[in-house]
């Protein structure tokens, strides 16, 4: 357990870019992780304030809302920056019509393809953060900016450039706001064509395996990898997979080479928001730790998916993007033999469309005993952790995972490959962590189809032999801290050791001996940590 964090004395602002952001507009965790967070940071004395891209779905949420800045040419594009505060969270909102009033979600057309033009309709994002960060708006300047993945990570790559310009044509230049880069999964790291460049605003020397270039092309989440003064991810075990050659997606050299800079901290979840007593989304409330109380809903979800009528059926769900990341095609692989033993399968989510055919496919093959909802809800996304017996999550790699947060507080024991966040999370229930006391879930490696349904198997005995044994994995698990309590600590220490102050927000004497600014910043302490890194080998991102 960490040291109480005495909250700043003076508020600092913190200007969170991002692509998406719940309750507004949501495909997955980030939206999450960006919309609960800044509840989390506010009694810390960090004034969050989120940019986000106008999509449909985001300005219908601004009834009413104030111009910032109208931009005749942000990249070549007519825009307007609106400011809103809407459910508690304060918003700037990037209003390009031609780039974000469209259908589909964020990233994709209604077809399921790619937007041609994604590279332009993020990097207008980053450039306007990056005004923002350097007081070019009518908005107040942010003491630090935090990108979150490939979309805003060409924030830092601006500043720097900027920087760079404005000391080479002896204009006034300004101490570099503080970035941090946060990968949510570096899977995703929006690559395209070199030639796209100039249309993007960056100069010649962007392109160098010491910027943006990642072979051959453009990776805006590179750029913001080395241009960051600090990374985050969100688990110290994905922070440690992420440097080696499997996990590092071709950019483990650069995130080695960046090790000093780089830490993994664990995401939470909003327990208002997570609390099967209140939760709308489940049909029959109970208490957090109330393991009979959820008898209910597990009736109520079997008749709502046509599943066969049976308490004592072990009911496993899966409320997942359906893809090769998240191992639903080695689920899809085994589910003919997991349904053995008087086992029922909910699966959820939407994704590849080869494994949304196959999981339709088996639904007709074992009416009764697999169901699937082929589409995102995030109304079933709370239901089923607060029914089945267990949630299953065997990616093949999870950056940190919420799934399982909701899975443990809700009662639901976890069954889940033992990678990223998931390892961090989760109690593995072996014989020594059961007669401890500590066991919360069930872990397996390697991730393979045979070692999955091994370890459902193992899982639906316990069930089956030893419910008191059951119990007390689900009230173990429901013991556990999934809120962002502990995590937002770790962030506001961060942000205290980037600005040079303590955690109370007061100056560091140890580092700061002149006279102080707005939060008592010496000009040396932040001219180290806006340096630029050191050069960089090619044999560092070199394709292994």
């Amino acid at each position: 357990m960490m040291n109480a964090v005495t909250p700043f004395s003076t508020p600092i602002r913190l200007l969170s870019v991002a692509a998406e952001m719940f309750p507004f507009v949501k495909t997955g965790g980030l939206g999450d992780v960006v919309g609960s967070l800044p509840h989390a940071l506010g009694p810390y004395g960090v004034e969050v304030t989120t940019l986000l891209p106008g999509y449909p779905a985001v300005m219908a949420a601004l009834p009413a809302r104030a111009p910032v800045m109208h931009h005749l040419d942000l990249l070549g594009h007519e825009a307007t920056l609106w400011s809103a505060h809407v459910a508690g969270l304060d918003l700037l909102v990037l209003d390009v019509p031609a780039l974000f009033d469209r259908p589909g979600n964020p990233y994709l057309a209604p077809e399921g393809q790619d937007w041609p033009d994604n590279g332009i309709r993020f990097a207008v994002l980053a450039r306007m953060a990056a005004d923002i960060a350097q007081g070019r708006t009518p908005h107040p300047r942010p003491d630090l900016v935090q990108a979150h993945d490939w979309q805003a990570g060409l924030t830092a790559a601006y500043l720097h450039h900027d920087h760079i310009r404005a000391e080479q044509g002896g204009q006034p230049v300004a101490l570099r706001v503080p970035v941090i880069q946060t990968i949510h999964n570096l899977a995703f790291q929006g690559r395209f064509p070199a030639e796209c460049l100039v249309e993007f605003g960056l100069p010649p020397e962007a392109l160098s395996v010491e910027g943006c270039e990642c072979y051959g092309a453009i990776s805006f989440l590179k750029a913001g990898l080395y241009h960051a003064d600090r990374i985050t991810t969100v688990s110290p075990s994905y922070a440690q997979e992420i440097q080696t050659p499997e996990g590092g997606m071709g950019l483990d050299g650069l995130l080695r080479h960046r090790s000093d800079r780089l830490e993994g901290i664990l995401n939470g979840i909003s327990t208002d928001t997570w609390n099967p007593a209140s939760d709308p989304a489940v049909h029959f409330p109970y208490m957090v730790g109330d393991t009979v109380g959820r008898a209910p809903n597990k009736r109520d979800l079997q008749a709502e998916f046509g599943l066969w009528a049976d308490p004592d059926a072990f009911v496993v769900g899966v409320v997942s993007r359906l893809t090769a990341q998240k191992g639903i095609d080695l689920l899809a692989d085994v589910t003919p033999r997991l349904l053995e033993g008087n086992t029922q399968l909910i699966v959820v989510g939407e994704g590849d469309r080869e494994i949304e055919r196959r999981l339709a496919g088996l639904q007709r093959q074992f009416p009764g005993r697999f169901a699937c909802h082929l589409g995102y809800s995030e109304s079933l996304g709370h239901r089923l952790p607060s029914a089945v017996d267990a949630l299953l999550i065997p990616s093949r790699f999870e950056p940190c995972g919420l799934t399982q947060l909701g899975a443990l507080r809700y009662g639901a024991v976890p069954v889940a490959a033992r990678v990223g966040g998931l390892a961090d999370t989760i109690v593995n229930a072996n014989p020594a962590a059961i007669a401890q006391g500590a066991a919360t879930g069930f872990l397996f490696t390697p991730v393979d189809g045979e070692t999955l349904l091994a370890t459902v198997v193992r899982a639906r005995m316990l069930y089956r032999r030893n419910r008191r044994m059951w119990r007390q994995l689900q009230l173990t698990g429901a013991a556990y801290d999934v809120s962002w309590n502990e995590k937002a600590a770790h962030y506001v220490r961060l942000f205290a050791e980037m600005l040079g102050m303590d955690a109370g927000g007061r100056a560091d004497s140890n580092v700061i001996s002149l006279p102080s600014g707005r939060h008592g910043l010496r000009e040396g302490r932040r001219r180290r940590i806006a340096r630029r890194p050191p050069r960089l080998s090619r044999a560092l991102v070199a394709p292994h």
